[in-house]
């Protein structure tokens, strides 16, 4: 792998942007978030910084919001680790992610899993940054946070290369730039890209590698901060052909980096590496050319800035310089140099050319450096099977885990629908249960008044049949005595009268007190009959005694008295049967309600008739209620019902302490004969 691999893989260790904190009422609150920045700044003394956060941490415990908590000791837990405070990063960020599994803030742990990533990779400890990375991209890919879980792929492939797994990195770097793609993400999409050509050049797969530099290139014009990406690619382009041993196809790429000269000051290690392949290249190309100074030149500078990776590499390119100009020991020199400097940095990839190239410099020593040559790759080879291994391990291991905890989140809803399911068919039953017996309740109260409105209809033509059989009897008696009795009590009269022409004086006695006794009896008689012929021409109503019975009969239960009024020269009975029944009804409706709501003491009930319509009020004085606040109740419905059947009106004035009136008006045709004709005296002599 490539130097500049390490340059590259840098740019995994920017976490994630913590969100600006926007000030609150809590004090105690806003007063942490100061002391977490001033531990943040760093322009301040490291020791003074560690004292603002230890501050801050000890404010943090104190907190009874475990949210709030939670989120501090994350901020907390980062500013250790940018403090490079490996012991009190590990603590704090331990607990920041007990606390957000305790509260299930996925944000926060997944957060918490990208620090302790970074801050293995810092320790150089693939593995277990890998895991992290692995575990945070997956609570990411659940939470469809796409961004951070691609950033996740990115930072594990950039992990894998650095353990020489280039498959693996290749596979999670694609799946990051598809996650990519349709965000439009230019910067991270040149970092994949970029990637992947390091990673491809390391699988010798040299024109892909180019390939995948270009594309790189198209991502780095669209991103709108200014940046030197460019001669990164340049000089990572360079390189390719530079290991393809395309030496003179490499330059240009090279001097494309050299040409700007305030890189020297602005990115010193570019520089030097590109200033390094440079001369390497060029007496690769041309042995006669002496490009020792510059090798030297681009030395200093990487000393300067404590460059061990670059330092093994360009030293490494001066020893093979040396060679060609035949000087061995100077060669040798720089050879062990640059294998001091790659043990350093941790690049055996460095020794192994050192071993080559030293074991051409000392041929009598050629045996030793194979033999350690040999041993370093094997156990080389070993321990990246063994970490490629552990890689597939924790990748099985992560999406295990995953595959657990859905399955649990799926045995909860199946167990939560299974009792919401339950829930819903428990109330359906009721509710099916109360409407079977509403609707019994219901067709009960109709067939009641069915059978109600029946025996009504019976009981007025049973009083109708009575009042008629009472008229024609009061009519025979009277005809009875009018043309029998009373005609022969006339004869009678008359005989005697004649026989009053006699003048002895004890006839005309005994005939005058006959005569006065028949007198009497004729205009008692007479009396009797002019009263019942009266009676069986008078107007009898059976609507209003129903009426009259109906009030007697609530009475009795409702304990109250009561006054009926009516029209008494009005046909009740000319009505329609509809129209009577259904004014019963309501009458009688009216006064269940007196009853059963009222608590009346005296009810008042008048009927009257005129203008083409009938007239009723019932009044009590009762407790009344409030008309907004009263409840529909099935009695004012069907009461509602029946004036609507009879094309009428009605309305209910009430308020509570006040009583209650209810008034109807219904129309009706003008009857005929509503007066009763009387008989004139002279048609009863």
């Amino acid at each position: 792998m490539t130097v500049f691999l390490g340059l590259l893989a840098s740019n995994c260790g920017q976490s994630r942007t913590d969100a600006p904190y926007h000030s609150g009422k809590n004090e105690t609150v806003d007063s942490i978030f100061r002391w977490i920045d001033q531990g943040r700044n760093s322009h301040l003394d490291r020791n003074a910084r560690i004292d603002y956060l230890t501050k801050a941490e000890k404010s943090v415990d104190k907190l009874y919001n475990d949210s709030v908590q939670t989120v501090l000791t994350s901020k907390i837990s980062y500013s250790y680790l940018k403090l490079k405070d490996s012991l009190r990063f590990n603590r704090l960020n331990l607990k920041t992610i007990s606390l957000a599994q305790k509260r299930q803030d996925s944000v926060i742990w997944a957060e918490a899993l990208w620090d302790r990533a970074i801050f293995f990779n810092n320790r150089a400890l693939p593995d277990s940054a890998f895991y992290n990375y692995s575990k945070a991209q997956k609570i990411y890919e659940r939470l469809d946070r796409d961004f951070e879980s691609a950033r996740m792929l990115y930072n594990m492939a950039i992990t894998q290369a650095a353990v020489r797994d280039y498959t693996g990195s290749e596979i999670n770097t694609i799946r990051a730039i598809e996650i990519l793609k349709p965000l439009k993400k230019a910067k991270q999409l040149y970092l994949c890209y970029n990637n992947l050509g390091s990673v491809t050049k390391e699988l010798k797969e040299f024109e892909r590698a180019i390939e995948y530099y270009k594309t790189a290139f198209e991502y780095q014009e669209q991103i709108e901060t200014e940046n030197h990406f460019d001669s990164s690619l340049n000089n990572n382009i360079g390189v390719v052909y530079q290991e393809q041993g395309r030496y003179e196809e490499s330059l240009p790429y090279f001097e494309k980096v050299l040409e700007k000269k305030s890189f020297r000051q602005s990115d010193p290690k570019l520089y030097a590496l590109a200033l390094n392949h440079w001369a390497y290249s060029k007496f690769k190309s041309d042995p006669k050319v002496d490009v020792a100074d510059d090798i030297e030149r681009s030395i200093r500078l990487l000393d300067s800035i404590n460059n061990i990776p670059g330092l093994a590499r360009a030293y490494y390119n001066l020893a093979e310089f040396n060679l060609t100009q035949k000087d061995t020991l100077q060669a040798l020199a720089f050879a062990k140099k640059s294998k001091e400097y790659a043990k350093q940095a941790n690049n055996n990839e460095r020794i192994l050319l050192d071993l080559q190239l030293m074991a051409k410099l000392e041929p009598e020593k050629s045996s030793a450096y194979t033999k350690e040559y040999i041993t370093l790759n094997d156990s080389l080879q070993q321990v990246e099977r063994q970490v490629r291994n552990k890689f597939a391990r924790i990748r099985f291991e992560t999406d295990e885990f995953i595959a657990e905890n859905l399955l649990l989140a799926r045995q909860k809803q199946l167990w939560t629908g299974i009792a919401v399911a339950v829930l819903l068919l428990g109330i359906m039953s009721y509710f099916i249960l109360d409407q079977r017996v509403k609707n019994q309740k219901l067709r009960f109260q109709q067939e009641q008044q069915a059978a109600n409105q029946e025996i009504f209809n019976l009981m007025l033509a049973q009083n109708q049949k009575v009042e008629e059989g009472k008229k024609l009897e009061q009519k025979r008696i009277s005809e009875e005595l009018h043309d029998g009795v009373l005609g022969r009590m006339l004869g009678a009269r008359m005989v005697l009268t004649g026989l009053n022409k006699k003048q002895d004086e004890a006839s005309e006695l005994q005939r005058k007190k006959a005569i006065d006794a028949l007198q009497d009896v004729e205009k008692e008689i007479r009396a009797i009959s002019h009263e019942l012929s009266h009676a069986a021409y008078q107007k009898i109503n059976n609507f209003i005694r129903s009426i009259e019975d109906l009030l007697e009969t609530v009475q009795v239960s409702g304990k109250f008295n009561y006054t009926f009024d009516y029209n008494k020269d009005f046909d009740w009975d000319g009505i329609k049967g509809v129209t009577k029944i259904n004014i019963y009804r309501l009458i009688q409706e009216s006064l269940q309600n007196c009853v059963k709501h009222a608590q009346c003491e005296n009810v008042w009930l008048n009927l009257d008739a005129g203008g083409n319509e009938l007239r009723v009020t019932v009044t009590d004085d009762g407790k009344g209620f409030a008309k907004k606040k009263g409840k529909k109740g099935i009695g004012m419905r069907n009461m509602a019902s029946r004036i609507e059947k009879l094309n009428g009106q009605w309305h209910i004035e009430s308020a509570p302490g006040k009583g209650t009136k209810v008034w109807f008006k219904v129309p009706i045709a003008t009857p005929q004969n509503t007066k009763v004709e009387r008989p004139k005296e002279e048609e009863l002599t």
